[in-house]
């Protein structure tokens, strides 16, 4: 994968301009590394107790928001692969809410969430090295919207980086 990969206008959802805009000129797979040490640096330096707090009344504890970003890499991942496959079927929405009230992410400990997050990571980067260059720019339909596979593997860059931005002002 590379620079000449940015996805294009058409290729994505609006609602996921705001994850794709933050990575531009950016090699991504090196990024998506790079994120798990800034996961790891961010939450290693939260107690276990404070992990399981939200920032406000109702909103997601910071074990949450990691789960949430964990699932939304496997979800994005598990499209990407099956549009660079040639998949034609369409794929349902996730409810975002419903996956975090049933992750039951405050009772697993910090470290193994933590964990969880840098094996997927690794999953994820392989599954791009390993992605013919031409499959990048194959389109599937999730949500109700046309996607690429290069779309949705910025998407889960940006999102995590959009996470990491709210972590670190309001948590």
């Amino acid at each position: 994968m590379n620079e000449n990969n940015f996805p294009k206008e058409g290729e994505y959802a609006p609602y996921y301009h705001k994850y794709i805009s933050k990575i531009e000129n950016i090699d991504v797979p090196k990024l998506l590394l790079s994120q798990i040490e800034e996961v790891r640096r961010y939450y290693e330096a939260m107690s276990e107790e404070k992990s399981q707090l939200g920032y406000a009344p109702g909103k997601w504890s910071a074990k949450e928001v990691l789960s949430h970003i964990i699932d939304t890499d496997r979800v994005m991942t598990f499209r990407a692969l099956c549009f660079a496959r040639g998949e034609k079927a369409a794929y349902p929405s996730f409810d975002q809410d419903l996956y975090v009230a049933n992750s039951g992410a405050n009772k697993v400990p910090l470290v193994n969430l933590l964990e969880d997050f840098e094996m997927s990571r690794y999953a994820l980067v392989s599954m791009i090295k390993s992605l013919p260059e031409d499959s990048y720019s194959r389109i599937g339909n999730a949500s109700g919207f046309d996607v690429s596979v290069r779309a949705l593997i910025y998407i889960i860059a940006g999102h995590t980086m959009h996470h990491l931005e709210i972590l670190k002002e309001r948590y």
